[in-house]
């Protein structure tokens, strides 16, 4: 067992009795099936009850982070991920650098008489669907009312939550940025700007105990009515720069050094924005504000170059259906024409294809070479 637990980031909650509201005046649960009391000292059930699927790495930061504040319940499919949680804890470095205490399973059964007050999906956001499947058990539990949250990139996620009628479902956005770095460990890469989060389905009233809570955890959160435009600023950025990343290789200098990639990036921007005016969205803030403070120096080039060049690299699927994707399916009806990010979304597809070939065939194992650095 891992012996610097002393190393939480957080302080230690402090001692209270059954039935003392908790800080961000939130959520009354049931205690967690066949758990003990938070080892604290606190009184099972006098805590909120919170469910992280996907516990990778932004799902490893808010998990680690809710930990100092509540009961926090961690499901992944990883097993290997499952196993170093549950022997170590999650150890999170970088910008924060805290070790924290979850309840971590691969197998829905364990979660067997829990009644959670937010489950929070953060699997990639193909996935979404067939993780809500596998939690139908949970969502059934007597009495249960989760409020459903996704934090997810790309379009969709909400849209799936919502096929589970009668309970409330929020959508957000973080600007904070992680990384996996392997079984239970993540590097928090940049504390971004506050965390959006509003209702789809409910009531503001219904979201704000949670955006409290990640408010308390040291993730600074904004509960607003309408959540849309934040969630297409960081939608457009993420459309726009991750396929670009993951086409160079992961090799971030060239999105910036390259003149016609950067030419490359602006109109993917400019069509996305396009997009989003004819679908009658708009943004909460400029998606590419930080590449241009990269651009004019304000901001150091790092060895980021997104999430989807860390999947290519791993021959592992990408969310590019969901974020570019999207961008090229919608112009169909809406007759607006992308043809930079059409041609970045069939040669993001082949690329995908190629690296899941790639990865079936044996190779010499390489030592990576560690970094810290960007958004994704």
């Amino acid at each position: 067992m891992n012996t610097s637990l002393g190393l939480q980031h957080h302080p230690p909650r402090p001692q209270r009795s059954a039935g003392t509201p908790h800080p961000s005046g939130a959520f009354a649960s049931t205690p967690h099936a066949g758990r003990s009391a938070h080892p604290a000292g606190d009184v099972a059930g006098s805590w909120p009850q919170v469910l992280v699927v996907g516990c990778g790495a932004v799902g490893a930061l808010l998990a680690a982070h809710l930990a100092a504040v509540a009961e926090v319940s961690a499901f992944d499919i990883d097993a290997a991920q499952v196993r170093a949680i549950q022997a170590d804890g999650l150890r999170v470095t970088g910008v924060s650098t805290l070790q924290a205490r979850v309840h971590a399973t691969d197998r829905v059964d364990a979660l067997a008489g829990s009644r959670f007050d937010a489950i929070v999906f953060l699997v990639k956001s193909g996935a979404t669907a067939a993780a809500l499947r596998t939690l139908a058990p949970v969502l059934a539990e007597p009495g249960a009312r989760p409020l459903l949250v996704t934090l997810q990139n790309g379009m969709g996620n909400a849209e799936v939550l919502l096929t589970v009628p009668g309970l409330p479902v929020a959508r957000g956005v973080s600007m904070d940025a992680a990384r996996h770095l392997g079984p239970g460990r993540a590097a928090h890469l940049v504390r971004g700007r506050c965390t959006w989060l509003g209702p789809v389905r409910g009531t503001l009233d219904e979201v704000r105990p949670f955006a409290a809570l990640l408010q308390s955890a040291g993730l600074p959160c904004e509960a607003i009515a309408d959540p849309m435009d934040a969630v297409w600023s960081k939608f457009v950025f993420n459309a726009v720069m991750n396929p670009v990343g993951a086409l160079l290789l992961g090799v971030n200098a060239a999105r910036y050094e390259v003149p016609e990639v950067r030419t490359l990036i602006d109109d993917m921007a400019e069509e996305c924005r396009s997009v989003v005016a004819a679908l009658g969205g708009g943004f909460a803030f400029d998606p590419m504000e930080y590449v241009q403070q990269v651009r004019q120096g304000a901001l150091p080039v790092t060895a980021h170059a997104g999430s989807m060049a860390l999947d290519i690299a791993r021959g592992a699927d990408t969310e590019i259906e969901e974020l570019t994707g999207y961008i090229v399916r919608e112009v169909e009806r809406l007759r607006v024409s992308v043809p930079a990010c059409r041609a970045v979304f069939r040669l993001a597809k082949g690329l995908e294809f190629a690296a899941r070939q790639r990865s079936a065939v044996p190779t010499k194992p390489q030592t990576e070479k560690p970094c810290i650095d960007t958004p994704s």
